[in-house]
């Protein structure tokens, strides 16, 4: 009997073993599609839509549209650019609004030459400044597309496209494949293109609507981990009722390493800052940072400053240190559990972020048009900062523990790196002030004993 059960329950063990390895595999198999969720904007994405809005004789006609439905991620210059591989053997034939980065091998054509012979075309938007007739509606920023939040009619982008040797029915052309977004470098990850329910297109007037013969949508989700080896910002931490000031971790964004790897950062004062910046280009959009110990393009500074009766203060400071870059539209993403009793922000723009019921513990911050939304490369006016007053829940707020500085930051889109909480600007304790107070005491005790003493000498 106790043979048959030591060997039922070592069959158990087996099999409980078993489940956990084949769970794990899973977890493996599953984790890039992972990377790309992101707990404060677990909806976000880059649709982009391919309406068929008339047929040609060899093709189609083809309004493509780039929405950026991210909450606080933004397409900055140089801009986006968008590829596939088309199905067949199809051509550009026209572009408005947009240019194909090639236009590749078109020698078997005569008389009339396509605008991009290529399979895989690169699509890039065009230039503010661009004659009339070459544009089309939300095009023309030069790749630049604003995020959700900050401005929905500017988060658009399109273009047009005259497509040839493509089928001139919905059950001849093909769907592209393979389609990549750069934005403007790597991190976005395209699903397969899916048919959809054809676009309806109202008039100006509202008293007809059109709508597409044939329409694909196109979804990207963003990677952190695949848009770059190392993080991009670090904060830092500071308070008035402690001295100590919280930098950057040390090698937040990578190490400094001018030895074997000189050129990968700079000193303000060296003569080879104005040489390196003359000789990047305009097109070198790889970060020269200034030299310091966390070596990150940009840092957070969450300075708490101020304890009144009913409220308390903090003073928030973005510094760059990249000599190479201007961050235009730049946001800030921050956490924390008061901000549903925000009272006052100074110098920024701000907007809520509730992703989850009624929880409002996150808060998204971007400059004011004309006056700080434009975060000027590192130097002496590379930094924009502003002023947060928050009203104290007298059920939970403390100074204690850390309570007061930030749970997560996020500096356009990306997650910042955070100091360990062990090394947080921690409240001076009651008991030395405690025993602060008794040894005043006991001084002051001892002088009446040493003054009496004498006096009765």
């Amino acid at each position: 009997m106790e043979v048959c059960l030591s060997s039922s329950s070592r069959s158990i063990t087996k099999f409980g073993n078993f489940i956990i390895l084949i769970a794990f595999l899973i977890s493996l198999i599953c984790f890039k599609s992972i990377d790309a969720y992101d707990a404060l904007d677990p909806n976000g994405n880059i649709t982009i839509k391919w309406d068929i809005i008339s047929w040609t004789p060899d093709g189609y006609n083809a309004v493509v549209t780039i929405y950026n439905f991210q909450k606080y991620r933004h397409i900055q210059a140089p801009g986006w650019q968008l590829g596939w591989t088309w199905a067949k053997k199809e051509v550009i034939w026209s572009a408005t609004g947009s240019q194909a980065t090639e236009q590749g091998d078109c020698s078997k054509f005569k008389g009339n030459i396509p605008h991009c012979c290529k399979r895989d075309p690169t699509i890039v938007d065009l230039l503010p400044g661009t004659p009339y007739n070459q544009q089309t509606a939300n095009c023309c920023k030069g790749g630049v597309i604003s995020s959700w939040v900050q401005d929905p009619q500017k988060a658009v982008s399109s273009f047009q496209l005259g497509v040839g040797q493509a089928g001139t029915s919905n059950k001849t052309v093909r769907l592209p494949k393979n389609f990549t977004l750069k934005a403007p470098g790597p991190g976005y990850t395209c699903g397969p293109a899916k048919k959809g329910k054809p676009s309806k297109f109202p008039t100006p007037d509202g008293r007809r609507v059109t709508q597409a013969l044939m329409t694909w949508n196109v979804t990207c989700t963003y990677s952190q981990f695949l848009a770059q080896k190392t993080p991009t910002c670090c904060v830092s931490l500071s308070s008035f009722y402690n001295d100590t000031i919280v930098n950057c971790p040390t090698c937040a964004c990578g190490c400094k390493n001018n030895i074997t790897q000189p050129g990968t950062c700079v000193e303000p004062d060296s003569p080879y800052l104005a040489s390196a910046l003359v000789s990047s280009g305009k097109n070198d959009y790889n970060p020269l940072v200034r030299c310091t110990e966390h070596m990150c393009p940009i840092r957070v500074h969450w300075h708490i400053k101020t304890n009144y009766k009913e409220y308390w203060r903090v003073k928030l400071t973005i510094q760059n240190f990249n000599y190479r870059m201007n961050y235009s539209q730049w946001n800030l993403v921050v956490q924390h559990p008061n901000f549903d009793n925000l009272t006052q922000i100074f110098s920024f723009n701000y907007e809520p972020l509730v992703s989850y019921g009624s929880i409002n513990d996150t808060a998204m911050f971007w400059g004011i048009k004309f006056y700080n939304d434009l975060l000027m490369q590192g130097g002496p006016f590379g930094n924009v900062q502003s002023e947060i007053i928050f009203q104290k829940d007298k059920s939970r707020f403390t100074f204690e523990k850390g309570w007061a500085f930030p749970r997560r930051v996020y500096f356009n889109g990306d997650n910042c790196v955070m100091p360990p909480p062990d090394a947080y600007p921690y409240l001076p304790n009651a008991s030395a002030h405690s025993a602060l107070a008794l040894l005043h005491s006991l001084t002051a005790v001892l002088v009446s004993l040493i003054l009496l003493y004498s006096h009765t000498l």
